[in-house]
């Protein structure tokens, strides 16, 4: 079963405070970028990836590829303004002849090889998978600044990246959205509103989303520990 890996590498990093995309962002020494790439690079049974970035920034999204020593064939597009475009425009470049894609955000430096094995084999499994962690926190509904109910956690579960899928299932759901105005903020989604039963599997706290600046000292402190 050939497998294709999406990387969305697309945002533009403005709420991190800096001038340069989210995913050439460098944390002790490595964009976020190579990190996924080296970390995508070292996933058996991959067969290709497409990685969606700045439309500006298809050049230097090459020179980290060659840094991470991918061996498998990379393609490169211009990403969209919404991170749901960017994966519908990576999906349209991935081989006809994968039966699975599994879509992770570059944004997510710290997700290893493992997490991309055991989704792709549960999706074999299911057709959908997606990494995930239980919500540990309290949580509590807000309105106008105040409490106004707390939400019971018990079988809540956060999203994560890889999100692995059927391509062509994949495929039918993003036309879809894009027929009929869908905005969603994953995959996973998508996919469960063609009736598709999506599979959990379980992740790490470390597998979080870098997004604002704090966000991006974690992931320095996180990345020294590891180096």
């Amino acid at each position: 079963m050939k497998v294709s890996a999406i990387v969305v590498a697309a945002g533009s990093g403005t709420r991190l405070g800096l001038t340069i995309p989210k995913a050439f962002v460098v944390i002790d020494k490595a964009s976020l970028l190579l990190r996924v790439l080296r970390t995508i690079a070292a996933v058996d049974g991959l067969d290709e990836i497409v990685l969606a970035v700045p439309a500006d920034e298809q050049r230097r999204a090459r020179v980290e590829v060659e840094a991470a020593g991918v061996q498998i064939p990379v393609k490169i597009t211009a990403g969209g303004p919404e991170r749901q475009e960017s994966v519908r425009l990576a999906l349209m470049l991935t081989s006809a002849e994968a039966e699975l894609v599994v879509v992770h955000d570059a944004a997510r430096p710290f997700a290893t090889p493992a997490m991309f094995s055991e989704c792709i084999a549960a999706a074999r499994q299911s057709g959908g998978a997606v990494i995930a962690i239980p919500v540990a926190d309290t949580l509590k509904q807000v309105r106008n600044g105040a409490i106004v109910a707390t939400v019971p956690r018990d079988g809540l579960w956060r999203a994560q990246t890889p999100q692995a899928f059927r391509r062509e299932l994949l495929i039918l759901a993003h036309e879809r959205a894009l027929r009929e105005g869908i905005i969603v903020t994953d995959e996973a989604d998508l996919c469960q509103s063609l009736g598709l039963k999506v599979q959990v599997v379980s992740g790490s706290p470390a597998n979080f989303k870098i997004t604002t600046a704090a966000d991006l000292r974690i992931g320095e402190a996180i990345a020294r520990l590891m180096s």
